[in-house]
């Protein structure tokens, strides 16, 4: 099979097991897929190079495709209709596993289906180990296990393993494997393919047939089960529920970690080297989904969210001395040393293409405030247990809170006094007494709320603008500040508040679509440019309705719900043209379109 151009990043679906996940593309192609865990190194990764990445296609030739999910599920289907009228469907789904090991198998099932007429699929399965990294290619060995046909590779120097099971025969073809099936209607044909971080049993042998559909009423079980739990009742369920499943796509069950997008290296502008690694746990994003997940009534994610940043805490100071770092890996681990794949040319050859991220090592104070304003309604954090990790936190804001960071957007241009920083200190001191007024200290957390409240109104504030703005001293405009009414910093009544957000709306947006800032008026120490910000533009829509203008808000909320991809889903920013780019699917536009949901039905409701 020659290479296929790249699908549109919004053109795939989202599969998971609750431990790492895979995309399928609607042309019927899984070219993203980590065994294991998120951050694992890929083994199929045509995303990022379609020619050299790996990839696992089902397809039709000649025939047109679509892809939808399974309402309320994690299954998707593909389905495929031939000029003759013919039709087939490809069932992707990755079995959930709440209970399983950190790190292990994966199992990832593709039921191939007749649905009219006589189709004739072809399949194309060639893994690529560790990013394609390896010189030497890995090749499949042939056989059988009991009624399957199975092809087993070896990664080269690597306990990793990946073994595809089929009841169709297999044909190696250099270091692929192909097959070709044709199926009427009723009839089906079973791939799996079960992929080991460590390594695969090499005694299992189902019986594909029965495991595939015992494993797909599982499957559609769990996660019917799981969105019937939520307690949303508001005008948009569907969008809701898909942002919900898939910010519990992106939760490590084991551990309770929420990483922050299922990719890495998906470009902000096309041709562009704003590239990175978003396969990891932020503080700050994670504790914003554990929150859109408690505000439909899902404590258990958010409580487990609570205990895994607790248990950071527990482990002790970083390497400069902060209370823990901004990011880790699902497991804890905080080591992400940034590094390039120069052997991969980038999706649509936007180089490079990022693992590990490097603003791991930054100073980002907003992230306290973040953590305990999202889960201050956890049980956990109003334990003893937790009321003592809030207290040594605060104790220690207490002498940090006025030092320059990299703030909330990461930038690479150097520390400065960030006004959104300030706020998200203010909400740790603010929040931090809400879950232990009690603590010996909480008398000098309130002083330090009242100082910081009152710095921000004085050095946050620009007088020529009118407007709060990004850091002390400068006049550049920031989204970030749009969470101020949402943290209980200020509110619609404020004149401050709508002048600031009147200077956000006529600076930052357009059509409704909210950048973070400007780069023409704000030096990030990077280069090249990006679109509009999803969830900047989602808490710009929740602003104005908070203002009393609930039918602009809605209309702009409606029409950014149309740019959504075939499966639902979103990447992290939209272009003027509608084109997603960035890491995807993104958790901060996901718990984005769930808190304007809940905030545009409020309004509503309340006219």
């Amino acid at each position: 099979m020659t290479s296929h151009p790249y699908p549109a990043i919004d053109d795939h679906a989202l599969l998971g097991d609750l431990r790492t996940c895979a995309l399928v593309a609607g042309d019927g192609t899984i070219d993203w897929f980590c065994p294991g865990r998120f951050d694992a190194p890929s083994v199929f990764g045509a995303l990022l190079d379609a020619e050299h990445g790996g990839a696992f296609r089902v397809w039709v030739q000649g025939a047109a495709s679509s892809q939808a999910y399974i309402p309320d599920t994690a299954v998707s289907v593909t389905r495929f209709t031939a000029p003759d009228g013919a039709a087939g469907e490809v069932v992707d789904f990755l079995v959930p596993d709440e209970t399983g090991p950190d790190e292990g198998r994966t199992l990832l099932y593709r039921i191939v289906r007749g649905v009219r007429g006589t189709v004739r699929f072809s399949m194309f399965c060639r893994p690529q180990f560790d990013y394609g990294r390896s010189q030497a290619p890995a090749r499949p060995e042939l056989g059988r296990r009991g009624p399957a046909q199975v092809a087993t590779y070896q990664a080269p120097a690597s306990a990793s393993a990946l073994t595809l099971f089929s009841t169709v025969p297999l044909i190696a073809d250099d270091d692929a494997v192909v097959a070709r099936v044709e199926l009427a209607a009723g009839e089906a044909a079973v791939f799996l393919v079960d992929a080991g971080y460590r390594g695969v049993p090499n005694d299992w042998a189902p019986d594909l047939d029965h495991e595939a559909e015992r494993s797909l009423a599982e499957t559609l079980a769990f996660w019917l089960g799981w969105v019937a739990r939520s307690s949303y009742r508001g005008r948009w369920p569907e969008a809701v529920h898909r942002s919900a499943i898939t910010l519990k796509l992106l939760t490590h069950a084991p551990t309770g970690a929420i990483v922050a997008a299922a990719t890495t290296a998906l470009p902000e502008e096309i041709g562009g080297p704003r590239n990175w690694d978003y396969r990891y746990t932020w503080i700050r994003d994670g504790s914003f989904t554990a929150r859109a997940l408690l505000d439909l009534g899902y404590r258990d994610e958010a409580e487990a969210f609570a205990r895994w940043v607790t248990d950071r805490l527990a482990a002790g100071p970083t390497v400069a001395g902060e209370p823990m770092y901004i990011m880790y890996r699902v497991d804890g681990d905080w080591a992400l040393t940034e590094e390039e794949l120069p052997h991969w040319e980038g999706y649509r050859r936007s180089a490079p293409v990022r693992i590990g991220n490097g603003a791991a090592e930054q100073l980002q104070l907003d992230v306290y405030g973040e953590f305990l304003y999202s889960l201050s309604g956890t049980d956990h954090l109003r334990s003893a247990e937790g009321q003592a990790a809030v207290a040594k936190l605060l104790d220690w804001l207490v002498e940090n809170w006025k030092r320059p960071d990299e703030g909330i957007w990461e930038t690479r241009g150097g520390r400065r006094d960030f006004t959104y920083s300030r706020l998200m200190c203010w909400a740790a001191f603010e929040y931090g007494l809400r879950i232990a007024a009690t603590q010996e200290n909480a008398g000098m957390w309130a002083v330090m709320a009242h100082a910081i409240a009152d710095e921000i109104r004085t050095k946050g504030w620009d007088e020529k603008q009118d407007a709060y703005v990004q850091s002390y001293g400068d006049s550049a405009l920031d989204a970030s500040l749009l969470l101020m009414p949402v943290v209980g910093f200020t509110g619609p009544g404020d004149p401050r508040w709508h002048s600031t957000l009147s200077a956000i709306e006529k600076g930052l947006t357009h059509k409704g679509l909210c950048h973070r800032y400007l780069v023409s008026d704000f030096s990030d120490g990077l280069e090249g440019d990006e679109a509009s910000f999803d969830l900047c533009t989602l808490l710009f829509h929740m602003a104005v309705a908070g203002t009393g203008d609930k039918e602009r808000a809605r209309d702009w909320f409606t029409q950014f719900l149309g740019h959504a991809g075939p499966t639902g889903l979103f990447a992290e920013e939209l272009a003027a043209d509608g084109q997603q780019l960035g890491n995807f699917p993104q958790a901060f536009t996901h718990l984005g379109v769930i808190w304007a949901a809940l905030a545009l039905d409020s309004a509503l409701d309340a006219a």
